[in-house]
């Protein structure tokens, strides 16, 4: 989100604050793991952005997309921001990237909307180095092709 314009509504402080309020108001969580946070912490991270996405496309009802940038390694090179509507054909991509293969999923979600590195992605997985950046590479892959035949190849 670094280049975004200053006082956009949806700063970076706020996604993480938004997704601190939601671990701790996690009812029942018996925390296992400095790895089970961290996973924790990217679904809450992706489900703010995501309602955050839904929200603002539902005032806006297709005047121009906010944009959101998030991670550059996901984000198209030519733009450096997703819009709204990227946003959300990418989880619901990843969704059936999910169902193809979890720990896809995971890797895409950790690294994309919890921000980890593929050291530290490998390690909250309990996976190698080599295997996440497979992994990962997979994970675009699968990604372009799935949003490209949908008409959001901008996404990856």
């Amino acid at each position: 989100m670094s280049k975004e314009r200053p006082g956009h509504t949806l700063q970076p402080s706020a996604l993480v604050n938004e997704a601190f309020m939601r671990l701790i108001d996690y009812d029942g969580v018996n925390w296992e793991n400095r790895r089970h946070f961290f996973r924790l912490a990217a679904r809450m991270m992706r489900e703010v952005l995501i309602n955050y996405a839904v929200s603002r496309k539902s005032v806006k009802r297709g005047g121009t997309a906010q944009r959101v940038t998030l991670d550059e390694a996901l984000v198209s090179e030519k733009t450096g921001a997703m819009g709204l509507e990227d946003l959300l054909a990418l989880n619901e991509a990843l969704q059936r990237l999910a169902q193809e293969d979890d720990r896809c999923a995971k890797v895409v979600e950790l690294m994309f909307f919890g921000g980890l590195s593929e050291k530290e992605t490998a390690t909250e997985l309990g996976i190698s180095d080599r295997t996440v950046k497979r992994e990962w590479r997979y994970a675009r892959l699968w990604l372009r092709r799935e949003l490209g035949s949908r008409g959001q190849s901008t996404v990856v």
